[in-house]
């Protein structure tokens, strides 16, 4: 046991005030401070309530107790906040996909925005110029990916459960629905349970990913045509019988599904019955088809991906006569967009499999020769490697949640040496507001950019995933 690490089980009666929520939906209460606190000048010790909201009353039963802090799960509400909701999925609690599903949904988003916004101001000691107005879609049937786990390791004998994980924990929640995935893919999980079941390698399918297309032709009459494609990806670690064989071919022409198996690493991902399909999302906004395959990273939010698109086009004010870099291009989400704008754009990424993806969807929309990539490391970005690129006045950036850091302190060493290389303006799409500042405060402080704006994009609705959008206009010397 870690030292100062006590778990208990005691039910507080006194009620207390929840001031505040912290990204894992965890209310935060302050207790009035102890005598010994009080006499040296300290505060209380700090709650976090499993389950309040701020301004709620509460009464609660602590779960683990530290020197300065406590945990907790909330026992009674006394006095409910007005942003209360009633969470519609009946595994919420337990599964750890969702925590905020008790939140009202403009009270997340506003939730997410002043994260972003104390981030901003507490990392990067920066204001932007402009709050841009936050972005949300639709609150529920919203993500078209997802990887569920499944294990044959149940209370309930002779039951696989197949879900996300619970919170905070390596077991596999049971649950028979997903309010967040589309409602065909929530149905299919207690199917897939079935079929995991009659599986041999029951104990060697520990995995099954999914990914969720666009119709092939939305305005068909042929029902195959118009409705969404549906790809699961097993991952099985041995090989299947032919009865196991039989059982995939049946499931998927019953579901009208399209199956894949992942026998090792990513690489080895390929079509298993029906041998050949089509998975795609469009921006119909520019005119862009997106095939993809099921283990390619695609954004898991169809809708909000168009208008995350349209507005970072929108933002980064393209000329005709513009070239333009996308860094960090995955298969080309931001690229050819951009390309239907600029006279040219090269999208660099990391993994020279995706590029070669990238570069074949230029190929499907006829835009091979605006938009070209390469394979580079951007984390080990230099000036040189800048330098490399070419000039270039317009850049977009949508880093993984690392952030960028390399690229920054590249420009702001390029700063000092008054580089023509770097760009006017740049917009940088981020999934982690805490090394989007730290950036800021690199662009802002040392690489000579004004921070033009910032929001946050909605994403991931009930979750505490924070998607956010910044804009950097180059000071004029």
């Amino acid at each position: 046991m870690r030292r100062g690490h006590k778990p208990v089980n005691i039910e507080v009666t006194e009620p207390v005030r929840v001031e505040a929520l912290d990204l894992d939906a965890q209310g935060i209460a302050r207790l009035a401070p102890n005598a010994e606190e009080a006499a040296q000048g300290q505060s209380g010790k700090v709650v976090f309530i499993k389950g309040a909201l701020p301004t709620e009353l509460v009464t609660y039963t602590i779960t683990s107790d530290k020197a300065r802090f406590s945990k907790a799960k909330l026992r009674e509400i006394l006095k409910p906040a007005v942003f209360r909701a009633e969470p519609k999925c009946a595994a919420f609690g337990v599964c750890g996909g969702c925590t905020m599903q008790h939140l009202d949904i403009r009270a997340q988003v506003a939730m997410k925005q002043r994260v972003l916004e104390d981030d901003l101001q507490h990392i990067a000691k920066m204001k932007p110029l402009e709050i841009l107005r936050p972005m949300g879609g639709p609150a529920w049937e919203y993500r078209h990916r997802a990887r569920l786990s499944a294990v044959n390791r149940s209370i309930k004998k002779g039951t696989v459960l197949i879900g996300f994980h619970e919170g905070k924990s390596g077991y596999v929640a049971d649950m028979l629905a997903c309010e967040i995935l589309p409602k065909h893919v929530s149905d299919l999980l207690p199917e897939m349970r079935k079929l995991v079941m009659g599986l041999s390698i029951v104990d060697r399918m520990p995995q099954i990913e999914i990914a969720v297309g666009e119709p092939e032709d939305p305005d068909s009459d042929d029902p195959k045509k118009n409705k969404p494609v549906t790809a699961l990806v097993f991952r099985n670690l041995q090989p299947l019988t032919p009865a196991d064989e039989s059982l995939l071919r049946a499931f998927a022409d019953q579901h009208q599904v399209w199956i894949w198996l992942q026998p090792k690493g990513i690489e080895t991902v390929a079509p298993f019955y029906p041998e050949t399909g089509k998975l795609c999302y469009r921006l119909p906004e520019f005119e862009i088809e997106m095939p993809f395959k099921p283990a390619d990273f695609t954004q898991v939010n169809h809708l909000m991906n168009r208008a995350l698109v349209s507005r970072a086009i929108r933002l980064l004010e393209v000329k005709p006569t513009d070239r333009v870099l996308d860094l960090f291009c995955g298969i080309g989400n931001f690229t050819l967009p951009l390309a239907r704008q600029a006279i040219h754009v090269l999208g660099i990424e990391g993994l020279e499999s995706l590029t070669s993806r990238a570069q074949s969807n230029a190929q499907h929309n006829q835009l091979a020769d605006k938009a070209s990539f390469m394979q580079s490391d951007l984390f080990l970005t230099t000036p040189e490697t800048i330098a490399s690129w070419g000039k270039a006045e317009r850049w977009l950036m949508d880093p993984p949640r690392e952030g960028a850091m390399e690229i920054c302190k590249s420009l702001a060493e390029l700063h000092t040496q008054s580089s023509d290389l770097l760009p006017q303006r740049i917009v940088y799409v981020s999934c982690n507001p805490k090394t989007l500042a730290r950036d800021v405060e690199i662009l802002c402080h040392q690489a000579g950019y004004t921070l033009s704006g910032a929001g946050i994009v909605n994403m991931f609705p009930h979750t505490s995933h924070v998607e956010s959008m910044a804009v950097f206009d180059r000071l004029s010397l």
